[in-house]
């Protein structure tokens, strides 16, 4: 392992600004990333060392473990401390596994854009939104080239922005197969939600749709996610309203570590959101052999392929539909496990390494 002070010879360098400790979302998707382009020889901008990789030590103040300032600090080192790094390194290309880069400037960059979200449900006075409306326009306008993570992300980028098509190469993502797979244990009675409970996610109406099962009291919904006190106590208000307290289990974060064993004995993944970037729990549960259950929209068909029932998240009954037809069907959940098995072994990281590597050689 080598701490790059000076004048390197490498000529792209990776921003890892945004890793956490304990990365989720973009960090755990530029952690898994960073290992399959070590044949460039790059200069990881990382706060921590790794260890075979030319590392250029930078502030460990820009993630967003900081909250707002984490991210206000990482958007004025990108501006102004990123430009002079590329010039001492010698930089023919920087990579930047989030859509951020120095902007007017002489940097080379390339990007990858995630989702549009702050622009699809805007939130009133999130810095979101006008990051989204002024800031990554510039970004995408001005990269070499933009990698996204969908079909549905490439054209939200040209919707949104008129950027052409040619500028952009949707790269999908994928799961850890060591750590997401069959255990071979028992199915317990719980369907099983993963993710932030943001309003875009749709959870009001999977919980409105779970209390009109016909045999609702036989089953809990287990919702697994991080407490978000701007959205829980509304969420545990209807709960309670409907009378299934009882029945609904708000679990909040749980450690990588745990998450093949829930994940393996739900009755299935049920995961309504109204948009999405990619759907990695729609991956990953797909790959523990278990059913899911997802929406007709966005990227998450390009994830579920035929091997999960799609629904259209704007209807409750639906959901309802979906959730009763796959507790009492033994045959369909056979099927759909099988099929989710072999769907998911068409993602792999090594893939997605590859094909980014294949884009970032044509600008090096």
């Amino acid at each position: 392992m080598n701490i790059v002070d000076n004048v390197s010879s490498n000529h792209l360098i990776i921003n890892l600004s945004i890793l956490l400790s304990q990365p989720t979302g973009i960090g755990n998707y530029s952690q898994n990333l960073f290992p399959y382009l070590k044949s460039f020889q790059p200069t990881l901008l990382v706060a921590r060392k790794y260890h075979d990789f030319d590392c250029y030590p930078i502030p460990s103040n820009l993630t967003p473990d900081h909250g707002t300032k984490g991210h206000f600090n990482r958007l004025l080192w990108t501006q102004f401390q990123l430009p002079q790094i590329y010039k001492n390194l010698k930089s023919s290309l920087l990579f930047s596994p989030l859509p951020e880069a120095p902007i007017y400037t002489n940097c080379r960059f390339v990007v990858m854009s995630h989702d549009f979200i702050p622009l699809r449900f805007p939130k009133r006075f999130s810095p979101l939104t006008p990051y989204h409306r002024y800031y990554v326009p510039q970004v995408l306008k001005q990269a070499q080239h933009i990698i996204c993570n969908s079909q549905a992300t490439a054209k939200d980028i040209i919707d949104f922005y008129q950027i052409p098509a040619s500028k952009i190469t949707p790269v999908p993502l994928a799961h850890d197969r060591t750590h997401f797979c069959p255990l071979n244990l028992a199915t317990r009675n719980y369907f099983l939600y993963i993710g932030r409970q943001y309003p875009y996610k749709n959870i009001q109406r999977l919980i409105s749709a779970f209390a009109a099962l016909p045999n609702c009291k036989d089953y809990e919904l287990w919702l697994v996610g991080p407490i978000d006190s701007r959205y829980t106590p509304t969420l545990k208000v209807q709960v309670a309203e409907l009378g299934i307290t009882n029945q609904v289990k708000f679990l909040d974060y749980i450690p990588y570590s745990e998450l093949p064993k829930i994940i393996n004995q739900a009755i299935a993944l049920v995961f309504p959101s109204l948009w999405e970037g990619f759907g990695l729990p729609v991956l990953e549960a797909m790959a523990c052999g278990t059913p899911v259950i997802t929406s007709n929209l966005s990227s998450l068909p390009e994830v579920a392929g035929d091997a999960a029932i799609l629904i259209n998240p704007y209807s409750t009954g639906e959901i309802t539909e979906a959730m009763q037809v796959i507790a009492t069907d033994s045959g369909l959940r056979s099927r759909l496990s099988s099929q989710g098995i072999t769907h998911s072994q068409q993602f792999s990281w090594e893939k997605t390494g590859k094909a980014t590597s294949e884009v970032l050689s044509r600008y090096l």
